[in-house]
């Protein structure tokens, strides 16, 4: 019942299109522009720098504060052995939410700040340090934004994998695979909301890093 709740209330705060809300605060529908995505990259190709930094924060932020919440909630309610699986419920709704917004015909952004949001959480610093090393290096030399975003997902569920093999987390056998399980379906979620960019990255036309006028 604890994992329905949180997948609800993570996917009730995913939806807080911070993209969509501040391109309509700029007379724009980011979803008709640049690549129609909500989220932080095309905010910054479409609406510069600025929005392109408050929407990758606010993103970043809306699933990084409620795991971390959730963190502290376990631990004050004696199920510390449970916080790393209730963080990764957490946060995979907070990524359907922002892909797959109700509210706007289920199209949002690709969930990719949202996930360094719950990297971002975790208590092992060499899992925060090695995807964003890797991300910074491969977009720093190919400027692909998609290609760095795809790495960290495959990156981070390799590191729950290992990381849960060598008894980093304190849960059952069956609550690591059930970690390993939710970890998978947040790098297919990333390869799914990417087809397009795959596609492009393969064809040699992707786009890349840009950044557009401030509005």
């Amino acid at each position: 019942m604890i994992r329905v709740l949180l997948l609800v209330i993570g996917y009730c705060l995913g939806m807080i299109q911070t993209g969509y809300l501040y391109g309509r605060m700029k007379g724009i529908d980011i979803r008709k522009a640049g690549s129609g995505n909500s989220g932080a990259t095309n905010s910054l190709r479409v609406l510069g720098k600025k929005a392109g930094l408050i929407v990758f924060v606010v993103d970043l932020c809306k699933c990084f504060i409620p795991c971390l919440i959730v963190k502290a909630w376990a631990v004050s309610s004696g199920q510390q052995h449970m916080e790393d699986i209730y963080m990764l419920y957490l946060a995979f709704g907070v990524i359907l939410g922002h892909n797959y917004p109700c509210y706007l015909n289920f199209k949002g952004g690709k969930g990719i700040a949202a996930t360094a949001g719950l990297i971002l959480s975790t208590t092992n610093v060499w899992m925060v340090l090695i995807c964003l090393g890797a991300f910074l290096l491969i977009v720093g030399v190919t400027r692909y934004v998609s290609l760095g975003s795809l790495a960290v997902a495959t990156i981070y569920l390799i590191e729950v994998i290992v990381y849960g093999h060598m008894g980093g987390y304190a849960v059952s056998q069956a609550g690591l695979y059930e970690m390993y399980v939710i970890a998978a379906l947040l790098m297919i979620s990333a390869f799914y909301k990417h087809k397009a960019n795959i596609g492009r990255l393969l064809s040699g036309t992707e786009n890349k890093l840009s950044v557009g006028k401030s509005k």
